[in-house]
């Protein structure tokens, strides 16, 4: 395994927000009040010595290329940067995170990759959309590298015949009453070998990653919206060394 940039991935615990996103939620958008949220990216930033540049998250295919003028907030599933300052961020709270780097660690990028993002649009998906953008940030024929943070697990994800057609037969598994279960981190696993990743670590789809199944660790939105109306977002964090 080729040496990495900074990888970080949050749990929900170590900030200020009160239930239902106690405590260390990130998210601007589910109800939390605006200065927790502050309050706990703050947190962060100076957790990781760098600044983190959140996108506005719509399950889309962009990915943008941040610098020091970026501001928070532009719509994107995706970014890529070659500033040592930044560190690229996707907030989850199910949806697979997936972390990028280029062999020089000349270039880092992260993408947020749901079962919209991974599926794309006809045109790309949102791993091919950072896969480009980084390739473009790098030497001709450098290898990248992956790793896949936590997210909903097989046993978790239950969806119907139209998400579920999307998916290769060997990460898929019909439970009757027209529902099938998604293995989302094997197949992001598989699509990022056939996109020529050089390696993919991180989430080998043991029980320990499943947002689900760990409510002392993960928000989840399968889990908590249907009881709680809402929950928090983590982040998942890559930055150059």
């Amino acid at each position: 395994m080729p040496f990495k940039p900074r990888i970080l991935m949050t749990t929900r615990q170590g900030g200020v927000s009160i239930a239902p996103f106690d405590s260390l939620n990130f998210g601007d958008h589910v109800g939390d009040a605006p200065e927790s949220v502050a309050a706990n990216r703050q947190i962060l930033e100076e957790q990781i010595g760098v600044r983190p540049v959140f996108m506005k998250q719509v399950h889309g295919m962009q990915c943008l290329q941040i610098d020091a003028n970026t501001p928070d907030g532009l719509e994107a599933d995706a970014c890529v940067t070659t500033s040592k300052e930044l560190a690229c961020v996707m907030m989850v709270a199910d949806c697979l995170p997936v972390l990028f780097w280029n062999e020089s660690r000349t270039a880092v990028g992260a993408a947020h990759a749901g079962w919209r993002g991974f599926v794309g649009n006809g045109k790309t998906d949102v791993l091919q959309a950072t896969l480009d953008k980084l390739c473009e940030l790098s030497m001709a024929g450098e290898p990248i590298h992956a790793w896949l943070g936590a997210c909903i697990g097989y046993d978790s994800f239950e969806v119907g015949p139209e998400v579920a057609e999307h998916f290769e037969a060997a990460f898929k598994r019909n439970i009757g009453g027209g529902k099938w279960l998604v293995d989302l981190a094997s197949a992001t696993q598989q699509r990022l070998v056939n996109l020529g990743i050089s390696t993919v670590s991180g989430n080998d789809g043991l029980p320990h990653w499943c947002t689900v199944k760990n409510s002392r660790d993960y928000f989840s939105h399968r889990r908590d919206a249907k009881n709680l109306g809402t929950t928090g977002r983590m982040a998942a964090c890559i930055w150059r060394n």
